[in-house]
């Protein structure tokens, strides 16, 4: 039997459907579909429909507000401060987007801290959208503690992601999102769903050995990508999505946590950078990164981050996507509830 399989539409339409029957109010909930229509658009499954089941769980044990409006102050002529309200990122990015871009290319450079709310999302979606605009950016954010530093076994980091985009003339902007650690903890998680080990190198289990399996890694502790280079990259995110705009770090999201599986409380750092503004040369900043690009591409073998989503895109408005079994079953329960 093959796996349930769903139009782009119909993907939205069903987490529209899930969130608006979980206390979670029209303008949180379709900031959140969006979010998730455009990670399974992308064939990022650790990011998509998979998410859906943890919005709902923190909606509804009352750790996150479905119905929150985020609330938008200035602190300084290039820095803007979004108050969240304990809402979900995806409204609360929304609704950053507008002054930052403004104030982005008014200044130069422009930066947001988004704070007292709960991220679930890749971060590509928003660094996209602003380099959408002509802009090169950058996001941060942290998580529950997962993450051991570099030489110990106990999780102290998230997973610390970052994003970065950069605009380009004529082609979709040059995106890369990647966790600090060796993988996303949803990757772990798909793995233990479907029954299979995950590679060496990604996790201890609760007894400080190295383990494969997905279940004693997600008790354990993961582990950075290039042991202390990448434990570095953690804690510059720390700094930058926790005291740097007056928020949680992860072992303090986690000391907070109640538990109910959805995503932690904490906060999201973003910078923008105007390209026309920044170069001092005179010469077009865009026009000299294509040359690098074409270097990198006249090698066989090679290819720009976010090359696949691309591709990706290009398919599923056609062909739909498809839904692991128990993933859909479980969203029918919650559709039907």
């Amino acid at each position: 039997m093959s796996d349930p399989h769903l139009t782009l539409e119909q993907t939205h339409a069903l987490a529209m459907r899930i969130l608006t029957r979980h206390r979670i109010g029209e303008a949180q909930a379709q900031a959140i579909a969006d979010t998730v229509t455009h990670a399974e658009r992308d064939e990022c499954k650790s990011h998509g429909l998979f998410r859906i089941p943890g919005y709902v769980k923190a909606a509804k044990s009352g750790k996150a507000d479905g119905h929150a409006v985020p609330l938008i102050k200035d602190l300084a002529p290039g820095v803007i401060h979004i108050d969240s309200k304990r809402g979900f990122a995806p409204l609360a990015l929304k609704t950053a987007y507008a002054p930052l871009i403004e104030r982005t290319r008014q200044q130069g450079i422009a930066a947001a801290g988004i704070t007292n709310t709960h991220h679930f999302a890749a971060l590509w979606p928003e660094v996209e959208t602003l380099a959408g605009h002509g802009l090169v950016a950058f996001a941060f954010t942290a998580a529950l503690s997962y993450v051991a530093p570099a030489g110990g076994t106990k999780p102290l980091y998230g997973t610390n992601p970052m994003g970065f985009a950069w605009p380009r003339q004529g082609h979709s902007p040059l995106v890369f999102d990647q966790a600090s650690s060796a993988s996303a903890r949803g990757e772990i998680q798909l793995h233990l769903r479907d029954g299979k080990p995950i590679p060496e190198g990604w996790a201890l289990g609760p007894d400080g050995a190295p383990t494969t399996d997905p279940e004693m890694a997600l008790k354990g502790a993961q582990l950075c990508f290039g042991g202390y280079k990448g434990a570095a990259i953690a804690l510059m995110v720390e700094l930058l999505a926790g005291a740097l705009i007056g928020d949680l770090f992860s072992f303090e999201s986690t000391a907070a946590d109640n538990g109910d599986g959805g995503p932690p409380t904490g906060g999201e750092f973003l910078l923008c950078i105007d390209p026309a503004k920044t170069n001092g040369a005179g010469s077009n900043a865009l026009a000299h990164a294509e040359k690098l690009f074409e270097a990198i591409m006249a090698q066989p073998g090679t290819r720009l981050p976010s090359d696949r989503r691309y591709e990706a895109r290009k398919r599923t408005p056609e062909e739909g996507i498809t839904v692991a079994p128990v993933l859909y079953e479980e969203l029918q329960r919650l559709a039907a509830q």
